[in-house]
């Protein structure tokens, strides 16, 4: 099953309409049918408006649900979810438990690059970012703005809009856990 297809099964579930999802995320319902036949692929940006207004998470789109307790993810087998506008790589590293609210990533910004601007998730989800390599510029809301290097870590309430820019020399990697069990697991 493909993410415009898994966006449908999930806005189904909910029981919007095309003109109830638009209007909850702000994309247009051309887009979202668009998107849901697989006629175009969203932005990592667009996709976080969408499953924002489904109240789930980008993880549980593009990866399957899964109930086991053991669970190995070979490197070659992750789920990776590239973004030619930002050229932002986003590596799913965690299995999908929809029921236990935590997403671990490893993104990959490339020099001088920026994510753009992330929806404020739902009140109660949490990000916690550690920089592996590079030099990390965060924005939260209009005003906020903070540097981490290589070998710092950064927490904040994600109930605000954000954005990450690349300011290093290099490509900036960084591993972000998105905690949404406290707003239900979703």
């Amino acid at each position: 099953m493909n993410i415009g297809q898994r966006l449908k099964q999930y806005r189904l579930q909910k029981g919007y309409s095309l003109q109830a999802l638009s209007d909850r995320s702000g994309v247009s319902r051309s887009m979202l049918s668009k998107i849901e036949r697989g006629e175009k692929n969203p932005t990592i940006n667009l996709l976080c408006e969408i499953v924002e207004a489904l109240q789930i998470t980008v993880s549980q789109v593009i990866d399957e649900p899964t109930q086991r307790e053991v669970i190995v993810i070979k490197k070659d087998q992750r789920p990776v979810l590239y973004d030619k506008d930002s050229g932002l790589e986003r590596h799913l590293l965690s299995p999908t438990f929809p029921s236990k609210g935590i997403e671990f990533v490893l993104n990959v910004l490339p020099e001088g690059h920026r994510t753009g601007r992330f929806p404020a998730h739902q009140k109660h989800v949490r990000e916690h970012i550690f920089v592996e390599t590079g030099k990390l510029k965060v924005i939260l809301g209009r005003n906020d703005h903070y540097t981490l290097e290589a070998g710092d870590s950064f927490y904040f309430e994600a109930n605000i809009e954000h954005e990450f820019i690349n300011i290093g020399k290099t490509d900036c990697r960084y591993f972000l856990v998105i905690d949404s069990h406290l707003f239900g697991g979703s």
